[in-house]
Order: structure tokens, then C-alpha cells, then sequence
């Protein structure tokens, strides 16, 4: 019997590969990003920088941080009541987002789930009323509301901007990435059309929802033109109004402004940081 000898040859390792070095073609793209970042983030670190200077200092554009900062928040909490202009401010938004949130869904879910002709004149009328100004329907709005007895009441304020055509369309998009075929079999098994809208279709645009609250927010929180027409006095002033009675005098204290300025930034970048993420997947109407 004999034996065959196996050679066997040795493993050799392959080189080690170098990474591969960016491209030179991507420079040109990064240096514009980067100089569009500084761009966009430069604002904030100077209205973050303002709050801590006097008003001497902003003027003279000041980059670096001061020590005015305990000094301009008690002169902007002796001039101005900043507790009640940031509660109206949260109540005005918070209770104008869950009212558009509830309607302009429901608008959307019906503009798409139960398609007709007729509903689709009527989106296109929706669309058209995005063109009018709100300026050109600022003064019908006021008579209705001076008829109505609301003038100087939060309800004026939230009223016109609980239904938005531009919600409706956004939750009318979505809507066309639900998957039919479950709305038909929650409709066989016996559900109700709240019920299915409550248990399916919210759940299911989640994303949607998360960015209609945030664009919602933000535009109820900065809200200027409107109370200030609707709100005669300062007993409801919102923290936009606030801001304003701060420039109305003859000498303007930069200093507290901008601590102002910081003060009502805040609740909008915290809704924004929490909710960016189902934000944009909302905005690109994602369906999960």
C-alpha cells in the first residue's frame, strides 16, 4: 500500500490594502457644506453670545461671551411678564396642534380613503386658498370674531389655525402610502371607521403626525400678526408680542432682547430636537 504525500502549500496573507484617501473631487463639496453649516449655525451662537453682553457690546458686535447675563434677565423680568407670555405662548400651540392634528387628519384620511370627483374639487379649491394672503382675510376674520364676542380670547386665537389646507394635503399625501388592503379587512371584521382610524391609521402614520405637530408648533409659537390684531391688551400677550414691546420704547436694550430672543427660541428647537427624526421621515412621507 502506498502512501501519497499531499503537499501542502502555505498560507500566505494578502497585503495589507491602505484605505483609500478622499477623492479631491469631494473637497469642493465639503468645503460648501462646511461653509453652509457655519453659515446656518453662526446666527444662533450669536443670539446665545448677545444674551450673556450689554447692549453697548451687541452693538459694537461682540463675539465672545459676557457677564450680563444675570443682569439682562432681571431687567427683562422687570419690564415684562415672562412667565405669562411663555404660558399663553405654550397654551396658544399646544392647543392649536392637537386641534389641527385631530381635523386636517381626519380631512386627509377622508380626501383619500373615500376618493370621489367631487373631493377632488374641492382639494383643488383648498390648494387655491393657499395663494390668499392672510392679510386679505385678516379684517373678515375680525368682524366675525367682534360679532361672535371673542376679541381678546384665546379661542380667536386658535380658531383660524386649527384647519390649514396645507395639513390637509400633507395627511391626503401620506394617506396614499396606506395600504389599503388593511382598511378592507378592518371592514370586514366588523370595525367602525373611528375605529379604524384610531387603532390603524394613526398608528401607522406616526411619522406623519410627528411632523404636522412639529411644523404645527412652530408656526402657532411664532405666531405674530394675528394676536396682535385679535388681542387687545396685554392680558393673553404671547411671547412674539412680548418681543415686540421690547423695540416700541425709544432706547432698545439689545442685551435684554436678545435674551428674549433666546428665551422664546427655546421650546421650538427642544419640539424640533425630540420630534427631527420622524420629522423627516414624516416630510418624505414615510409609512411604517
Amino acid at each position: 500500500m502506498t502512501e501519497l504525500a499531499t503537499k501542502v502549500e502555505p498560507v500566505v496573507a494578502p497585503p495589507a490594502t491602505r484605505a483609500p484617501r478622499p477623492s479631491l473631487r469631494r473637497l469642493p463639496r465639503y468645503a460648501f457644506l462646511t461653509v453652509a453649516a457655519v453659515v446656518s449655525v453662526f446666527p444662533l451662537y450669536y443670539m446665545v453670545v448677545s444674551a450673556t453682553n450689554t447692549s453697548k457690546d451687541v452693538l459694537d458686535s461682540r463675539l465672545l461671551p459676557g457677564g450680563a447675563l444675570l443682569g439682562n434677565l432681571d431687567k427683562l423680568f422687570a419690564q415684562q411678564d415672562v412667565a405669562s407670555a411663555m404660558w399663553h405662548s405654550f397654551v396658544n400651540a399646544t392647543l392649536t396642534t392637537v386641534g389641527a392634528l385631530v381635523i386636517c387628519s381626519i380631512a386627509g384620511y377622508g380626501f383619500e380613503v373615500f376618493h370621489s370627483r367631487g373631493k377632488d374639487r374641492m382639494m383643488r379649491i383648498l390648494l387655491l386658498a393657499i395663494m390668499i394672503p392672510f392679510a386679505a382675510t385678516m379684517i373678515p376674520l375680525f368682524r366675525m370674531f367682534a360679532r361672535l364676542d371673542l376679541v381678546n380670547s384665546t379661542f380667536a386665537v386658535i380658531l383660524p389655525a386649527i384647519s390649514t389646507p396645507f395639513l390637509i394635503l400633507l395627511f391626503r399625501q401620506a394617506s396614499r402610502g396606506f395600504p389599503h388592503e388593511i382598511l378592507e379587512a378592518a371592514r370586514l371584521d366588523g370595525l367602525s371607521e373611528l375605529s379604524i382610524f384610531g387603532r390603524i391609521y394613526l398608528p401607522t402614520m406616526r411619522s406623519t403626525f410627528a411632523a404636522a405637530a412639529v411644523i404645527t408648533f412652530m408656526t402657532a409659537w411664532n405666531n405674530f400678526l394675528w394676536p396682535k390684531v385679535i388681542l387687545v391688551d396685554n392680558t393673553y400677550q404671547t411671547m412674539p408680542m412680548l418681543l415686540s414691546n421690547l423695540t416700541a420704547g425709544y432706547v432698545t436694550d439689545y442685551g435684554v432682547l436678545m435674551l428674549a430672543v433666546l428665551l422664546a427660541s427655546l421650546p421650538t428647537v427642544v419640539i424640533f430636537l425630540v420630534l427631527q427624526r420622524s420629522f423627516a421621515q414624516g416630510i418624505t412621507g414615510a409609512v411604517k
